[in-house]
């Protein structure tokens, strides 16, 4: 057993601790889910917060998730290595994007505490820096064929082809290439568009407009709470978006820590996504969040949450606070919701029109949350229910492994869904029965 091992499971031992002294200081919350979330009172965890992550132990032959009521699972493709993000050329074809989060130099004691239980996690390491292509060519919905698309990339992420060239959203920017279709494999060597801050959170997800001018980029911050200073988190935790035919680039929104999945609403043409929160202050305190995303708009991170909530642990700035726009809808505290995607009524049998997304699961609190495809109804353009479960059994019933952790959620070139399991290894495709 190497030192980070052995640290780790020490890690455990105190975490334990505090999660038990933390449960008997009260009643355990309920979730903080919809449009009108009951969240609890800040309770600052100071400097031993919750630190809770299952061991990553991948699935056995012949197991699979969970499939809600009428729905049905396969593995579309497995064995692959850390799959994040999804994307779907119009020939048919699927993208994987292989990549993980890897260690800087730790900045604290508890910051390699959570190096190391990440590691124990599977949730750090050395990034495959690839896209796989995968396809079906005989309609079993299982891929016969895997390629590399293209490799030696920068924890790669987010994908988007637009007319002829094809889009990388790379962790230090968005890389552009030429695209042939039915190609297998792009070598050409990529022009660069915009740079990134790399690190913290690292992933660079990508979305073109309806009319395929304009890019879409999100962004997370580097830390917590910008807890390092606010010039290290300049350019961060926002959307951009990217003009392709000039080249340049504005922040659209910003105050959102960390958004991820990016959707269009069809009805109303309006842009969507999914944000992680800030730790420290709670189980449920606060959600994360799914909400529409206005230009110019600002939403809280690091000042303030849930609107005007304010994080007494952050030197304050009265002026943007008063000006934070409160989130659409609260997805559970710490789900880590990632993946985001926009189904069309019908799509899977029962189901309305409405945002999948993919929970990737919590790592810091005392009940673990997410680990689970959720789907939430829409009507007029807006959330209209409570979630439903798509995909769940990603997590042991004693929390202590994890089987899956699903991120990426996307449409595949059969009407089926398409979900990157990067514990698992695998792409989940789910159908009607």
């Amino acid at each position: 057993m190497n030192f980070s091992s052995y640290f780790a499971r020490v890690v455990a031992l105190i975490g334990g601790v505090a999660l038990l002294w933390r449960r008997l200081q009260g009643a355990t919350p309920k979730p903080a889910w919809g449009d009108t979330p009951q969240i609890p009172l800040a309770k600052s965890q100071g400097a031993i917060p919750t630190l809770k992550m299952p061991t990553a132990r991948g699935w056995t032959e012949g197991q699979k998730p969970t499939a809600g009521p009428g729905l049905k699972v396969n593995a579309f493709a497995k064995g692959l290595d850390h799959p994040r993000w999804i994307d779907v050329l119009p020939n048919g074809d699927v993208l994987i994007a292989e990549a993980t989060q890897v260690a800087g130099p730790p900045r604290s004691m508890f910051h390699y505490a959570m190096q190391a239980t990440m590691r124990r996690a599977d949730a750090l390491g050395v990034s495959a820096n690839r896209i796989t292509l995968l396809r079906d060519l005989d309609g079993d919905g299982v891929a016969e064929i895997r390629e590399t698309f293209m490799e030696g990339l920068n924890q790669p992420f987010g994908m988007a082809l637009v007319g002829e060239t094809f889009y990388v959203g790379n962790t230090d920017g968005v890389v552009a290439f030429p695209y042939a279709v039915g190609a297998s494999r792009i070598t050409a060597e990529g022009r660069k568009l915009v740079d990134f801050k790399p690190a913290g959170h690292w992933t660079r997800s990508l979305l073109p407009s309806p009319d395929g001018k304009k890019l879409y980029v999100g962004v997370g911050s580097l830390s917590n709470i910008a807890e390092m200073g606010m010039e290290v988190e300049e350019g961060r935790a926002c959307i951009y978006e990217l003009d392709l035919a000039s080249g340049n680039s504005r922040i659209f929104a910003s105050g959102l820590r960390n958004p991820v999945g990016l959707a269009w609403e069809p009805q109303t043409g309006v842009l969507w996504t999914v944000v992680n929160e800030r730790d420290g202050l709670g189980d449920e305190t606060p959600p994360d969040y799914l909400t529409s995303v206005r230009d110019g708009g600002f939403y809280g991170w690091p000042y303030c949450y849930w609107a005007q909530t304010v994080d007494d642990r952050v030197p304050q700035d009265p002026n943007l606070v008063a000006k934070a726009i409160t989130p659409d809808y609260a997805l559970g505290g710490h789900t880590a919701s990632l993946g985001l995607c926009w189904l069309p009524a019908g799509t899977l049998p029962g189901f309305p029109d409405g945002m999948a997304i993919g929970q990737h699961g919590s790592w810091n609190r005392s009940t673990l949350s997410g680990y689970k495809v959720v789907f939430v109804p829409f009507e007029n353009g807006r959330p209209s229910g409570p979630p439903r479960d798509i995909l769940s059994g990603f997590l042991a019933p004693d929390e202590r492994e994890s089987y899956g952790r699903p991120v990426g959620v996307t449409l595949g070139p059969d009407g089926s869904v398409l979900v990157a399991d990067d514990v698992g290894n695998v792409i989940w495709r789910v159908t009607g029965e």
